[in-house]
């Protein structure tokens, strides 16, 4: 009997298909869906197939593939991805047959598509150095493979894109009988750029850990690897270039150093009835509206003063200037006044701002407040403030999808635009939850370091790359997709261990 394992993440529109092929089986199986904490309908879709659901004890591939290994009631295990609808019948043969008839103990699948970049330009470059005995693997980042539960108990799931390479290379110095199958042709959505960044990074750096007792030959091998980091970065930040896209700043928490409305406050006599405001009500919209009135006919000028004196991000200014000039559209959100969001975007040069609108009459605060629509979403018979909302928002109002979007905040109202931007930047992040969700964390008093995430292409940055015929010299072929830093660090650490006395490597 077989266990089909199936991870899957915000899967609904698909996972019945997935489940409906798998059963073209003559075997007896079990599927087990190992839901990766989805916020769509997978888990009550796979429900309707009446199969095994579970649920994944922390978000990430590699943990959800392992406690489905845990969960499974068989000694041949099979994982297949949960979004791919052109499945071949029989892929459960396809997958087991050599296992089930003692030919191998790990299988891996490979298949016709539409691209495999990362495969083809990261993974199979640093295994003909590394791993030389996997370079002939076509498509060693497939996800579809099978095994037996006592060699998946032996090895190491990565919890990135690096699981799959991860496997591989553990089964392989197991010394397993490994076996590549084709499963025809399978067509899945093309990445983002960013998954595509995310996903070289990773696998970089698995193969490089894997490697890591693995003596380098000489310099020249340790130059090879240094070529291929090179042109990884040349080829996303070439791509990256070409496309729309966005930076979006918290104007409370990236930008502003201390709280706008506790400060007016002060600055108007209002601080003690905000202070009960704040104590008495926990409702976002109720919050808002009872604060605007405290600032009742108050003038622009007096509203603007209060802002002028904020400390804000010392370099702040000039990384909006060098982003836009990397082709980033760069604007800012927040919670507090439109008035005083406007006046900052002007003064720091930022291309928009969203926020609530303070009611003036003749630049004089009426005392009432306009919640946009963007920030509001339905729940029941009711409105709720949802300041996530603003991202689908602002993507469709600039025609830049959420991929391609870098949101920098810290608070935990930060926490679903962190997860659902291309990039979720945490600078000084407030809560250790934040911080874990974000993509990438700044934690130096600067924005500065967000120059590093959004890049700009190589002849912007003035740099000078690898040429072409140094790739081909060492047999790559042509360009890969991103570097990672952990190529460097880890083969100098090679080289140190090759020149330190025998004392002192440790």
């Amino acid at each position: 009997m077989i266990s089909v394992v199936i991870p899957v993440l915000n899967e609904g529109a698909t996972i019945r298909q997935v489940i409906k092929t798998i059963r073209k089986t003559s075997r007896p199986i079990e599927i087990i869906v190992v839901d990766d904490n989805s916020t769509d309908n997978t888990v009550e879709e796979a429900m309707k197939d009446k199969v095994r659901v579970i649920t994944s004890s922390q978000r990430g591939k590699g943990i959800s593939m392992r406690e489905g290994m845990m969960a499974a009631k068989h000694d041949i295990i099979m994982y297949v991805d949960g979004d791919i609808l052109t499945y071949p019948d029989g892929l459960v043969e396809l997958l087991t047959d050599d296992i089930v008839n003692d030919e191998a103990d790990f299988v891996k699948s490979f298949f016709e598509r539409q691209a495999g970049r990362v495969t083809q330009l990261v993974a199979k470059p640093l295994l003909s150095i590394l791993f030389p005995g996997l370079a002939n693997f076509q498509q060693p980042l497939s996800g579809m493979i099978a095994a037996r539960k006592s060699l998946l108990q032996k090895v190491h799931f990565e919890n990135d894109y690096g699981v799959d390479i991860g496997l591989l290379i553990d089964v392989y110095q197991q010394n397993a009988r490994i076996k590549e199958v084709n499963i025809g042709r399978l067509e899945n959505a093309m990445q983002t750029w960013e998954q595509l960044s995310k996903m070289s990074r990773e696998v970089s750096r698995t193969i490089l850990r894997k490697a890591e007792s693995i003596p380098l030959q000489n310099l020249e091998t340790l130059g090879n690897i240094n070529i291929i980091r090179e042109q990884m970065e040349y080829s996303i930040l070439e791509s990256i270039d070409k496309l729309e896209k966005m930076v979006i700043f918290n104007l409370d928490e990236a930008v502003f150093t201390q709280n706008y409305l506790y400060l007016a406050a002060a600055a108007f006599d209002q601080e003690e009835p905000l202070i009960q405001i704040l104590q008495h009500y926990s409702d976002p919209v109720s919050i808002l509206e009872r604060s605007a009135a405290l600032f009742q006919g108050r003038n622009l000028a007096e509203l603007l003063e209060v802002a002028d004196n904020i400390p804000y991000t010392p370099d702040i200014r000039h990384v909006i200037r060098e982003l836009k000039k990397r082709g980033y559209v760069c604007g800012f959100i927040t919670d507090g006044f439109e008035c005083v969001a406007q006046h900052m975007k002007n003064k720091l040069g930022a291309d928009f701002a969203f926020a609530n609108r303070l009611h003036l009459i003749h630049s004089v605060a009426t005392g009432e407040l306009t919640i946009p629509e963007y920030f509001l979403e339905t729940e029941g018979n009711r409105l709720t403030y949802d300041k996530s909302n603003i991202l689908k928002y602002i993507s469709e109002k600039y025609h830049i999808p959420s991929q391609n979007i870098i949101y920098v905040g810290n608070g935990e109202s930060d926490r679903a635009m962190l997860q659902e931007a291309g990039i979720g930047v945490a600078y000084h992040p407030q809560f250790v939850e934040v911080e874990s969700l974000a993509d990438k964390v700044i934690e130096d008093p600067c924005m500065a370091p967000l120059l590093d995430i959004a890049q700009a292409s190589p002849e912007k940055q003035g740099k000078r790359w690898p040429t072409k015929r140094q790739v081909r010299n060492i047999g790559l072929g042509s360009l890969a997709v991103v570097a990672t830093a952990g190529l460097l660090y880890l083969a100098a650490r090679q080289v140190r261990k090759a020149m330190a006395p025998a004392e002192e490597v440790v």
